[in-house]
């Protein structure tokens, strides 16, 4: 079987879909928070990957999995405000910025690039991106599905506009 447990997919902001499914199923095990930092995208969506597989994922200690372990009961915007104020996070963030190959922007430049992170859970596809107010439900996948399902989503998304050519997608896989 296919060991993808998370895709994090990088496109252009204005490619997003619009937010308007109040009312979707979102289990209640969907780890999610709200990107209150500028230029953290790239960050909230690897979280948002990492915390939806903590059970295939083997974390050994550190500030990922105290972040994780400590946000665990709290709200979407909670766990924004927390990661604000989590100095291990932040000071990772910035020293992962830093051995980049581009420049760093400033986090209150405007960038028009983004990362939303794609998980399975509970048997949901999930589109998770820090700016909207909960998780996008996408309809049900399992494990083996999964690539298929996030893969076409990913399309779906490119589809919108032909003429874009700034997509990226990251899985994250067990070797």
């Amino acid at each position: 079987g296919q060991h993808v447990g998370g895709n994090v997919f990088f496109m252009r902001q204005t490619i997003g879909n619009a937010c308007g499914t109040i009312g979707q199923h979102v289990g209640g095990n969907v780890f999610f928070m709200r990107q209150t930092i500028g230029n953290a995208c790239g960050t909230i969506g690897l979280l948002h990957a990492i915390a939806n597989n903590t059970d295939r994922l083997e974390l050994e200690g550190g500030y990922l999995k105290s972040f994780i372990e400590s946000t665990k009961g709290m709200s979407a915007d909670q766990r924004g405000a927390y990661l604000e104020r989590d100095e291990g996070i932040t000071a990772a963030h910035e020293d992962s910025a830093q051995e980049g190959q581009t420049e760093v922007p400033s986090v209150d430049m405007p960038v028009n690039l983004h990362f939303v992170a794609v998980v399975q859970c509970e048997g949901h596809l999930y589109e998770l991106d820090g700016r909207k107010p909960f998780p996008v439900n996408h309809g049900q996948t399992n494990p083996d599905n999964f690539l298929t399902d996030a893969a076409k989503l990913c399309q779906d998304f490119m589809a919108r506009d032909p003429t874009e050519l700034h997509f990226t997608i990251l899985a994250l896989s067990k070797m």
